[in-house]
């Protein structure tokens, strides 16, 4: 009888906030111009980690587009953040699939308008890594570590003591979460993608233990001391990484047979391997240990538009997880984007066509 309570009442509030699908054929946006993107490095000095480790220079790689615009007091008022997922970098924000329909004339996040800030988190892209040299003697970094840094990097770098908006993607997503309740005043708008708001438990922790076991278990590896990759168990880290992002829905259309399916993995499984530095994948799947922000949810209360997707093996709904903390989010409205073969799962985040609408809703609510 409790389970059916617990489905009637998770099914009613599915219907509440499943978004409408949008038409996948639309004319293709305008290309976004990448040349109009700035990088730099920001090294902030005696980073002290969580965990008492300090590093003498830690160094935040970022990318910005658009100019900053300061109001009558000389603040910058038109900062916009958006933070990348586990083993990702600011870099996956400029594809079309997501810049082309974002930042041009008119677009939510028209860089005429936005002064957008892509950082490269600790221990991804071009800023601080164990790979720089380190090695496993590298800071043994947490997401409250990451959300620091970034804080470092927007206020003494950048001179940004308040953003328009903060948006994330998995990892970000959850950044986002740390960031409502550890700085509530510093963004005027949160939109997390494709994250919970407990734990990193049951499942989701479990094939993250394995995809490290993998590598620990390789011999290879000698404790993070080896000179060429360990492969076999890199491999095998990435090849739990490939199955946990790719959505059924949208594989089986696209790849109906042995064939298809397994000319898709080749090609997809040898790019991710190859862009893969074993330290690195360890530290990455690692940092997100003690997430926690369940406790103090309250203390978020800047708008917010959550959003999760359907067809999510890393996030699935079926667990009401979202759901059970809802009535503690006042600000927050939530969206589950329902399943299709055009969503991609967990990186459905990174195709802004299925809620860039979302977005410019929110932006318009917390003006």
């Amino acid at each position: 009888m409790k389970r059916q309570v617990f489905r009637a009442a998770l099914a009613a509030a599915l219907s509440l906030f499943l978004a409408p699908l949008p038409a996948i054929a639309q004319a293709n946006p305008p290309a976004f111009d990448a040349s109009v993107v700035k990088e730099g490095d920001h090294v902030v000095r005696g980073f002290r980690f969580e965990s008492g480790e300090t590093l003498p220079q830690l160094r935040m790689h970022y990318r910005t587009i658009g100019q900053p615009r300061r109001n009558a007091a000389g603040e910058i008022e038109n900062a916009v953040m958006i933070l990348h997922g586990t083993g990702g970098s600011g870099a996956q924000f400029l594809v079309s699939r997501f810049a082309d329909h974002l930042y041009g004339p008119g677009q939510p996040l028209d860089a005429s308008r936005y002064f957008i800030i892509l950082p490269d988190n600790i221990g991804h892209g071009r800023s601080s890594k164990p790979s720089d040299g380190l090695k496993m003697r590298f800071p043994a970094y947490t997401y409250n570590d990451m959300v620091e840094a970034q804080r470092r990097l927007l206020v003494d770098g950048l001179k940004v003591n308040r953003l328009r908006l903060i948006f994330g993607t998995s990892m970000g997503c959850m950044h986002i979460f740390l960031w409502g309740e550890q700085h509530p005043d510093f963004a005027q708008a949160l939109m997390p993608m494709a994250c919970q708001a407990v734990p990193i438990a049951g499942r989701n922790r479990m094939w993250r233990k394995l995809a490290m076991d993998a590598i620990r278990a390789d011999p290879a590896w000698k404790n993070g001391n080896y000179e060429m990759q360990p492969l076999m168990g890199l491999r095998a880290a990435s090849s739990l990484s490939v199955v946990a992002g790719t959505p059924p829905w949208w594989a089986q259309v696209n790849y109906p047979t042995r064939a298809a399916a397994e000319a898709y993995l080749a090609e997809r499984f040898e790019a991710d391997l190859a862009s893969r530095d074993a330290n690195d994948f360890l530290y990455q799947f690692d940092s997100s240990r003690f997430y926690d922000p369940s406790p103090d949810l309250e203390k978020i209360k800047a708008p917010m538009t959550w959003i999760n997707s359907a067809d999510d093996f890393i996030n699935p709904p079926e667990l009401g997880l979202a759901e059970a903390v809802l009535p503690r989010l006042p600000t927050t409205r939530y969206v589950l984007i329902p399943s299709s073969p055009d969503t991609r799962g967990h990186s459905t985040h990174t195709y802004a066509l299925f809620w860039k609408d979302e977005l410019q809703a929110l932006l318009d609510r917390s003006r």
